[in-house]
């Protein structure tokens, strides 16, 4: 069996991309204490506040059990905190003023990486 053609394998290519992308808005929004899954918890939050956990892993393409994980973290530094929710069964989550100014004052670092990976990705081609 020849495996050649694996060594031009999409699957791989944009993983690796992903971790390019990602390394630039972690550098990026590393002065500021955030990584660039936090700033999107945050900036999520910040759109759709309150939310349910379950909503706000949908949002965001994440595990409930690895968004807790985050949250937690995020409710340690005192950005994110629980909402009252008429059914006990759900965790509503909301943003508080600190998870606010947290979330402005990284947005322009996040900013500058998502201006250069738009000036690196090739347009879409439209019909």
């Amino acid at each position: 069996m020849d495996l050649s053609a694996t060594k031009d394998c999409h699957c791989f290519a944009a993983r690796r991309r992903a971790r390019e992308i990602t390394r630039l808005y972690e550098e990026r929004l590393r002065p500021h204490g955030l990584r660039a899954t936090q700033f999107s918890v945050l900036a999520a939050l910040a759109l759709k506040d309150p939310i349910p956990l379950r909503e706000l892993a949908d949002v965001l393409g994440l595990e409930r059990t690895t968004l807790t994980r985050s949250v937690n973290r995020l409710g340690d530094e005192g950005w994110v905190a629980d909402t009252e929710s008429e059914d006990a069964r759900e965790r509503r989550l909301r943003l508080t003023p600190a998870g606010r100014e947290k979330v402005e004052s990284a947005y322009p670092a996040w900013k500058e990486a998502q201006d250069e990976v738009d000036r690196q990705v090739e347009p879409l081609e439209t019909e």
